[in-house]
């Protein structure tokens, strides 16, 4: 894992500032502690920190071709370098070091673009080709790395995080109102927008080619869900742990000291459990709690700590935790409110004390169906499909309108939710279910000013081309695909990954191999929820592996006391920040709006906590990051 950044003119006489490249690169340092180091050759400069994991003594970057037409920056691991380099080798590439950076400077002299096609991992790369002047960029098949960049024309600048690319730029720092929007809906922003107008993010699967025409980017993969093949249960389930395997055993591949983080979830004990068959050894585990019984999941990763014998290790998380909040921002870039992000921080900073990598859980919910909402979206297009749309729409949005709320109990329980959530299309439907912030209110917190700035926007839009893309597929599939799309990369993956690097740690995710995707997209959907019980299919491969006081208890997710918190210790911290008086999210918000929110949460009759927790966020990181006002 490392921070990579860089420059390209398109002006060829202009030469790159090497000192600016360095600038770049010393705001990702935390990505790679172990060493620096940078290339500039006229228009282009590459930069690179390097957190040593494969080939410590020879793997350092940017790395250059024999003939030093080719050079390279790179963050992530590829997990088939090995393979790939007996394959150029064989076609005369002679290699000077065991890194897979080499492998994949190679993999472009020798197939062009298309070596991202040939390349198993989680990657984020810019490659320098002196002789077309052309600088080529990708970004692995789900997200697992990011790569950000800003383009005016003439000059390219991109880096691992924004904050490299605003040590690039120039301009004021311009805030992207829609983008604010889409945040305060779904907690995050959401590829490929970020929230400063002038940076972007390359999107998952996607590799950019910058030259003196311009840009020119295009997708070289997609899954496609199907509906099975005929095969029987019993061959899907021996598959299935065969690929899982295989990705774990592929994932163990490193130079350094390598761990596991434990939830005491299905997806972490999983990983954890093939760890040690391959390994046949104790397992460096990591794990977190809570106080608050409700949430502490501490109890199951004991068990399966015990379970593997594993080398465990644990901590409490408390509300004081929230001390990191303005650390966590700086990590973050924008405004990023999934509050599980702290507990990630933690684990990840038990982690770092034991080993340079950690193997994660994440992806399962997505890959075999385990979120609980999936189940609810089904029963709720069931319900749909028993009234034609001209009576069903009318009927329960009079319905959802007249009855009474009841934000304190889970949102799947909530009758209004539920019968609002009825009056719309699958798609609108379950566009409620992924977001925070309904009209009503937006109509009571946004400023006129930013609703008239938004006026036509609708954060729908997020999703509608992935809906669209998988038309024709059965509902389940739908709602997993756009998940994959969408909260995977922009939520779970980017939360992982800032937490981790903030320790300089690499987390490595098996369930999220592009095989391991591509095969559970081919499970016939009602093999992946089956009796109300998600993950039907991947419980029956894990028969035997786990005990069933896991495989079968109800899901609880990386969740946080939050709505508490607000009640107690989080209380002061709120009221200082975002009730102040001169606070950034005054600009944005209507004050009389937010303290009804805040009034209404402490009285107990409604709960808010993750608004609430998505307003603090933006408050502290318009503090830290923005240099002009939201309307500018």
């Amino acid at each position: 894992m490392c921070g990579i950044a860089g420059i390209f003119c398109i002006d060829a006489s202009r030469a790159v500032d090497p000192d600016q490249i360095d600038r770049m690169s010393a705001v990702l340092r935390h990505r790679g502690p172990d060493e620096g180091s940078r290339y500039v050759s006229g228009p282009v400069g590459l930069g690179h920190r390097r957190l040593k994991i494969i080939d410590l003594k020879t793997g350092s970057q940017p790395m250059l071709s024999e003939d030093g037409a080719l050079a390279v920056v790179f963050n992530g691991e590829i997990y088939n370098f090995r393979s790939l380099r007996d394959q150029l080798a064989a076609r005369g590439y002679r290699f000077r070091t065991t890194s897979d950076t080499e492998t994949i400077l190679y993999a472009y002299d020798a197939f062009g673009e298309d070596c991202v096609r040939h390349l198993r991992g989680m990657f984020a790369f810019a490659i320098w080709n002196a002789r077309s002047s052309e600088l080529f960029l990708a970004r692995d098949r789900l997200g697992i790395k990011p790569l950000y960049y800003s383009w005016d024309g003439s000059r390219f600048a991109f880096g691992s995080e924004i904050k490299a690319v605003l040590e690039a730029e120039k301009h004021p720092r311009r805030i992207d109102l829609e983008a604010v929007d889409d945040y305060l809906t779904y907690l995050y922003v959401p590829s490929p927008k970020t929230i400063f107008r002038d940076v972007r993010k390359l999107a998952p699967a996607e590799r950019l080619t910058v030259s003196a025409r311009g840009l020119r980017a295009s997708t070289y993969w997609d899954v496609t869900f199907e509906s099975g093949d005929g095969r029987s249960e019993s061959d899907y389930v021996e598959e299935l742990v065969e690929r899982v395997r295989d990705s774990v055993r592929a994932h163990l591949v490193s130079d350094v000291p390598v761990g596991a983080f434990l939830s005491g979830g299905i997806d972490s004990s999983a990983v954890v459990a093939f760890i040690s068959e391959i390994l046949g050894r104790p397992v460096i585990t990591s794990s977190i709690g809570f106080g608050e019984r409700a949430y502490d999941e501490l109890p199951y990763a004991r068990r399966m700590a015990q379970l593997v014998h594993a080398d465990a290790y644990e901590k409490i998380v408390r509300a004081d935790a929230v001390a990191i909040l303005d650390s966590l921002v700086w990590h973050y870039d924008e405004p990023f409110a999934d509050s599980s992000m702290v507990p990630t921080y933690y684990v990840s900073q038990v982690a770092r004390e034991r080993a340079t990598v950690a193997l994660s859980g994440d992806g399962g919910d997505e890959a075999f169906a385990g979120y609980e909402r999936y189940r609810f979206d089904l029963f709720e297009n069931r319900v749909r499909g028993w009234l034609p749309a001209s009576i069903r729409g009318p009927l329960f949005g009079i319905l959802g309108g007249i009855y009474p709320k009841a934000d304190w109990l889970p949102r799947p329980l909530r009758g209004k939710t539920l019968l609002t959530s009825l009056s719309l299309t699958g798609e609108r439907g379950y566009f409620r279910t992924m977001t925070w912030m309904d009209e009503r209110l937006r109509a009571k917190i946004y400023r006129p000013e930013l609703r008239r700035a938004l006026q036509g926007y609708d954060p729908f839009t997020v999703l509608e081309p992935h809906f669209a893309r998988s038309v024709g597929w059965d509902p389940l599939s739908r709602i997993q695909y756009v998940d994959m799309k969408t909260y995977l990369p922009d939520d779970i993956l980017t939360k992982v990954d800032r937490a981790s690097m903030a320790h300089s740690l690499e987390v490595r995710v098996p369930l999220l191999d592009h095989e391991v995707i591509e095969f559970a997209a081919q499970i016939p959907p009602g093999l992946r929820i089956r009796g109300g019980q998600g993950k039907y299919i991947f419980k029956k491969a894990l028969s035997g592996r786990l005990p069933r006081e896991i495989l079968y208890r109800r899901k609880m997710g990386f969740s946080v006391p939050l709505a508490a918190w607000f009640r107690g210790p989080l209380r002061p911290v709120f009221e200082g920040h975002v009730l102040d008086e001169g606070a950034f999210v005054s600009q944005l918000l209507d004050p009389v709006g937010v303290r009804s929110l805040w009034s209404g949460h402490q009285r107990g009759t409604h709960n808010f906590a993750t608004q609430l927790w998505a307003l603090l966020v933006l408050e502290c990181w318009g503090r830290r990051f923005a240099s002009s006002t939201p309307n500018a």
